[in-house]
């Protein structure tokens, strides 16, 4: 007979046992998502344009975030403490994101390395990713992502897990090693079985920083491959990997993903937003499948033309990216982040989203 001890500690040892039974699960048919097998914005429809079956969304890449750099980790400092705290940053993430649903946000992105956390910089020195340099995966950063997940699964929200970014990817050492973090991340996700997460491999595969080739568009769609190659009673994850603003994915990628993530950064023009799309949907391999805006620095929200509206007018979701400024008081990216809806600019946003999704 096994002691009340031992199954404990048997528990504690392996995520199966270990992981409470999920309550959301997404998953594709043709162009449209669903969560726990219902259409998303199920009927709903803005202005003409269908919404169900869209899956709106936001960058909020610095959920897991935390400097291993000393040198610029007090870069990160909240304004009342002067410390940078990591473990209060996630937790006013998950404080955050019941309001975010409420307003009909279904699903947001993080990535184990980040992004910019100056928004937009050249260089960067900081050490913010939670992949090793040998391709194990850092504690601290997976505890965070762990808490983020459990709370998007009780409130039915996806999250985009991104596993790369060229900002950081060369603090991992080798081809090697990035092959074995890509299949120690997705083995976390399976034997946790999360059920509400999709994979996007790296951000902007296309941008000439990334360091490592397999990173890079002629080959990223190894990396698909390999997330797909991995499974759990016959279940994986869906998977793709985003280009840089203004970009349209090549064909390696299109016929490996199972959706198709765009950028609308530097389209300044909302027409653009709307061609890409169309563009997208003709490149070699695409079938039904959704196509999905996860970053774009564009607003104009007050406007009847604007970058979501006319992703939404040729049926793909669209990504709210607010880079900000490091002084809590702006933006998603730049931390310290106030998570909150607290300037103009993000209440603009949301206030058309639940117009947009009806909630």
């Amino acid at each position: 007979m096994v002691s009340r001890r031992s199954l404990l500690h048997l528990a504690a040892a392996s995520p199966l046992l270990a992981a409470a039974p999920r309550r959301t699960a997404v998953s594709i048919r043709g162009n449209q998502f669903f969560i726990n097998g219902r259409v998303t914005y199920k009927g709903r429809s803005y202005k003409g344009h269908k919404i169900e079956g869209l899956l709106m969304n936001s960058r909020m890449v610095q959920g897991t975030f935390d400097d291993h750099n000393p040198e610029t980790a007090v870069k990160w400092a909240y304004p009342d403490t002067k410390k940078w705290d990591a473990e209060r940053n996630v937790s006013e993430f998950l404080a955050a994101m019941p309001v975010w649903r409420k307003h009909g946000l279904l699903s947001f992105t993080v990535n184990l390395q980040g992004g910019s956390p100056e928004g937009y910089s050249k260089s960067q020195p900081w050490i913010t990713s939670g992949i090793a340099p040998d391709g194990s995966l850092r504690p601290d950063c997976m505890s965070r992502l762990e808490r983020i997940l459990n709370r998007a699964d009780e409130l039915g929200m996806v999250a985009i897990v991104g596993y790369f970014y060229f900002g950081q990817d060369q603090n991992v050492k080798d081809e090697k090693a990035i092959r074995l973090a890509v299949t120690n991340a997705t083995n976390w996700l399976l034997d946790r079985d999360y059920r509400n997460v999709l994979v996007e491999v790296d951000n902007e595969t296309n941008v000439k920083a990334y360091d490592h080739e397999i990173l890079k568009p002629a080959r990223v769609h190894e990396l698909i491959d390999l997330v797909k190659s991995l499974n759990r009673k016959g279940r994986r994850l869906l998977t793709g990997t985003s280009y840089g603003g203004n970009a349209i994915p090549l064909p390696n990628v299109v016929k490996s993903s199972d959706f198709l993530l765009l950028h609308g950064n530097g389209v300044k023009d909302p027409k653009r937003i709307a061609e890409m799309v169309r563009q997208t949907r003709a490149v070699e391999g695409y079938r039904p499948m959704p196509v999905l805006f996860n970053e774009d620095d564009h607003f104009d929200f007050d406007k009847p033309e604007n970058n979501m509206m006319s992703a939404i007018s040729e049926y793909a979701s669209w990504g709210y990216f607010d880079p900000g400024a490091s002084n809590y008081s702006d933006g998603y990216q730049c931390p310290p982040v106030n998570w909150g809806i607290n300037t103009d600019r993000k209440k603009a946003f949301f206030n058309l989203l639940r117009e947009v999704t009806g909630s």
